[in-house]
């Protein structure tokens, strides 16, 4: 490697004393170029759910990591040099939105002032929106789009990689096996929560744990209800596993499909947006990747959409793509 990877830790004042119980103190992976990481712009990676900041040092067989993919794009000259960032958001629930949820955390408000004010005051990244990108993938990619929603004066440039989208689409299939493995708990979310934490420790967790536990951390970002167990409702009845409109309404307002045409004021203050999907993505993603990109260039918002004959696994080569629209258009110090 050309440039060195920096394993640091931060004090998130956002995440303290959050309902779930999860560490304030994060670890935070960054990748530093040739020549350092002062008046350099920064590129900020959101993992996906149950990633993890460290996940992104992973190897698998014959890809490189993403960190990898940086310093060999930035050492051929096909990258200006930048600072990647990778923050840390993994949950007691196997991850997070990136969102302020009160069942959850502020995620967002961790990365946009924790986080940002961190790297900027320890490294000496270029302190100014329009040298700040974002990108996500799945959950990661979500986040992004509500970043810009929420925080559009924290970054200019944005990547949105295999993002949640279209809910009628992408967590419906899951509902119904929640219910299942919720109703053969009892109907009890805490008990549920107990076995699969203790399958993880003795075992591993089954491929029926995966959507139960989605659907868990889904109803936690969206539909929060003070007072319920874990302080979030679910958005079904048991035992019947009829749909609680009510409640899965809530979950609906936070679909991108519904609120970038809404939100379209803050994301015209974006320098570049970039958005992308599998064609074979396992959860449906590929059409609410396409409605936000329609509903922005709609909305007289300039997006690169790409797809790629893929699905919603192994996608780091994709970065390559985005980081190539991107970085270019970082803003450089002076």
């Amino acid at each position: 490697m050309h440039g060195q990877i920096l394993e640091l830790e931060i004090d998130a004042p956002s995440l303290r004393e959050n309902p779930l119980g999860d560490p304030a103190r994060r670890p935070l992976v960054v990748y530093v170029p040739p020549g350092g990481a002062a008046g350099r712009p920064a590129v900020y990676f959101l993992h996906g759910f149950t990633g993890s900041g460290r996940g992104w040092l992973s190897p698998s067989p014959f890809s490189p990591t993403v960190p990898e993919r940086i310093d060999a794009l930035v050492a051929a000259g096909e990258l200006p040099p930048l600072v990647a960032v990778f923050p840390d958001g993994t949950t007691a629930l196997g991850g997070t939105q990136w969102i302020d949820a009160p069942a959850v955390g502020n995620y967002q408000s961790y990365v946009a002032d924790d986080v940002v004010a961190a790297v900027e005051a320890r490294l000496g990244t270029i302190a100014r929106r329009e040298a700040r990108a974002l990108a996500g993938r799945s959950s990661g990619g979500y986040g992004a789009l509500a970043m810009v929603r929420d925080r559009p004066e924290a970054f200019a440039h944005v990547a949105c990689h295999s993002g949640d989208s279209c809910f009628e689409y992408c967590y419906l299939p899951d509902l119904p096996k929640a219910a299942g493995a919720l109703l053969a708990a009892g109907g009890d979310v805490v008990a549920w929560l107990e076995g699969m934490r203790r399958r993880g420790r003795e075992t591993r967790l089954g491929p029926a744990d995966i959507p139960v536990l989605n659907v868990l951390a889904m109803a936690a970002n969206y539909g929060p209800e003070p007072g319920a167990p874990l302080g979030f409702a679910l958005p079904f009845e048991l035992p019947s596993g009829r749909i609680r409109e009510d409640v899965w309404a809530r979950w609906l307002a936070h679909d991108p499909v519904r609120f970038v045409p809404r939100a379209l004021a803050s994301f015209r203050l974006l320098e570049t947006i970039f958005v992308d999907c599998g064609t074979r993505d396992e959860f449906q993603l590929r059409w609410g990747a396409r409605m936000v990109a329609e509903a922005l260039r709609a909305g007289g918002v300039e997006v690169l959409h790409e797809e790629f004959e893929d699905g919603h696994m192994g996608i780091n080569y994709r970065y390559d793509a985005s980081l190539r629209h991107l970085a270019p258009r970082l803003a450089r110090a002076g």
